[in-house]
């Protein structure tokens, strides 16, 4: 006897991405997988008594998002964090973070999200004493919506032991004052970690982009249980937007143990993938371990198949690698994590033992780096079906734009990243840029263009993981006029680009990314009919209902 359906949903708009029926009504989900696409009264006459019957009331029904670029541990903490967005000068500081402070007296520092670099003012950077007169009798930090910058007051520092300033890993500064005294400025998690520590979490949240290590000592069976709760809580804030599968962007091992148990469990809400973090401080031999916590973690749910890197840092910092000096500096070209050697050698190691690579590279001078470590490696060890990654490509050289074709490099994208993306000022990074950079900044279409695969995510905590704004930014762009492209994207190849999409780039296209008998039911139901919309209403719909693996994870 044939086994009838756990869920149908019925009356949908579906967008199936399957080339042989790209348009449907209903889908019918048995055994966490989808075994029937068709029109209402086929897949209604499949039910049983124990069907769910879902109503998608003409709403959009697709594959559930896939966001490619995240830091799931980070993000989950720092949804209780003080969020500082659009917060402007030290009155409306005050404002905001006294009460929060005195709301949570136990919490050893006062963290803070989200704080633009020029929250006091263009051209004004924040400093131990502009947060002393906030707070002094207790540890305050805010973090830049880039996670690449830590301001902090005097009583952190001192907590820290980085008043005096100290030596910290290439690429990173703590920048000091004319008082010989650290300023407050941390750049690059090499500056910052101390801080972090502090946490409720122990720095714990962000080890796995700091370091790249497990805690040490090894978390209790306390911190792991706080730290277990934590990632479930962000899990289930990533379902309720149609999310089904993250991409994570910093790694360790203990990440990958919290999100086994999770799963074991019945806590997991979504599947993740975790990489492994290689350093520009660590030998090329530490790549062994990359491909062990490859071979140990292979499941559907949670696995690594990724080595993460960094090449530089970011536009607003002014410690992503430049081509040229910044503009109104002679010799600034920003920051150097890895030096070119060592990276290639990295690039061709990891790719010989048959990794997907991600690097985090921003400046033009750093994608360029980036382009020319991945063709080495395939000079080295022969052209494979890699699917290298550059994360980011922020500011990229014409020239360099058809190489990522060329290469079969996937170019992976925030679009609320950018000036154009209605969530940053629009005059943030543009004045860190010469007007002859502009054309080739966030160049998402331009790129789409050449052939080269263009995938998007949102690297939350960076911005929100809602996706509906995400999607906003490529396909109703700000006009910001010229040297500023005209990058607007389809509805189409945007949607596609944050599903079917980003299922190929995890090598998963077999499995996930359409609506279609046999793929895993990982399926977002959306609140409206996202084709009916304008581009600039976009926003009006959400995810009213979320299906991992054939069970529902949320809804609305």
């Amino acid at each position: 006897m044939a086994t009838s359906p756990d869920i149908i949903i019925l009356n949908g708009k579906l967008i199936t991405f399957d080339p042989d029926q790209p348009k449907a009504q209903a889908l019918a989900i048995t055994g966490g997988l989808i075994s029937a696409v068709g029109e209402n009264d086929d897949i209604k006459a499949l039910a049983g008594a124990n069907s769910k019957m879902v109503d998608a009331k003409g709403g959009t029904v697709l594959p559930g998002f896939i966001d490619s670029h995240v830091h799931l541990f980070g993000g989950s903490f720092e949804l209780s964090c003080l969020d500082l967005y659009e917060v402007e000068g030290l009155d409306a500081m005050k404002a905001a973070i006294r009460p929060y402070a005195d709301a949570n007296p136990d919490e050893k520092i006062v963290f803070c999200i989200q704080a633009d670099y020029d929250i006091l003012g263009l051209g004004r950077t924040l400093t131990r004493h502009d947060l002393d007169q906030i707070i002094a009798d207790r540890p305050l930090a805010m973090f830049a919506p880039d996670h690449h910058t830590i301001w902090a007051n005097t009583a952190a520092l001192k907590a820290t032991g980085l008043l005096e300033g100290g030596k910290v890993d290439a690429g990173s500064e703590i920048v000091m004052g004319n008082d010989g005294l650290a300023s407050g400025e941390l750049l690059e998690p090499g500056a910052y970690a101390p801080i972090l520590g502090l946490t409720r979490h122990g720095g714990r949240e962000m080890l796995g982009l700091v370091t790249g290590a497990d805690p040490a000592p090894p978390a209790t069976k306390a911190e792991r249980e706080l730290d277990k709760d934590v990632i479930e809580q962000g899990l289930k804030h990533c379902a309720a937007q149609g999310i089904t599968t993250l991409h994570n962007m910093d790694g360790n091992r203990y990440q990958l143990e919290l999100l086994t148990e999770l799963e074991a469990e019945g806590r997991l809400h979504a599947r993740v993938e975790i990489p492994f973090h290689l350093k520009g401080t660590d030998p090329v031999s530490r790549l062994s371990e990359a491909a062990k916590m490859r071979d140990d973690f292979q499941g559907d749910k949670v696995w690594c198949n990724r080595v993460k890197m960094f090449i530089d840092g970011v536009v607003e910092s002014g410690t992503a690698l430049m081509l040229q000096p910044y503009p109104g500096s002679d010799d600034n070209t920003g920051d150097e994590v890895f030096t070119q050697e060592h990276f290639v050698a990295s690039c061709v190691e990891a790719d010989r033992l048959g990794m997907q690579i991600s690097v985090h590279a921003i400046g033009d001078a750093g994608v360029r780096r980036t382009i020319d470590a991945y063709q080495a490696a395939q000079q080295a060890n022969g052209k494979r079906d890699s699917r290298h990654r550059i994360e980011h490509l922020e500011v990229m050289h014409p020239d360099d734009i058809p190489r990522l074709a060329e290469l079969d490099i996937v170019a992976s994208i925030q679009p609320a990243h950018a000036p154009i993306g209605h969530f940053f000022p629009p005059t943030g990074v543009g004045k860190h840029l010469h007007d002859h950079q502009i054309p080739g900044a966030y160049a998402w279409q331009d790129i789409r263009n050449t052939g080269a695969k263009v995938i998007f995510s949102t690297d939350w905590p960076v911005i929100p993981v809602d996706v509906m704004p995400n999607i906003k930014a490529a396909i109703a762009p700000l006009d910001l006029g010229a040297p500023w492209r005209d990058q607007t994207q389809s509805l189409n190849d945007t949607l596609a680009s944050y599903t079917r999409d980003n299922a190929w780039v995890e090598f998963n296209e077999d499995r996930k990314g359409q609506l279609k008998a046999g793929m895993m039911a990982d399926i977002a139901i959306m609140s409206h009919d996202l084709e009916a919309l304008a581009p600039a209403d976009i926003t009006d719909a959400s995810a009213i209902m979320t299906i991992c693996d054939g069970k529902v994870t949320y809804t609305a």
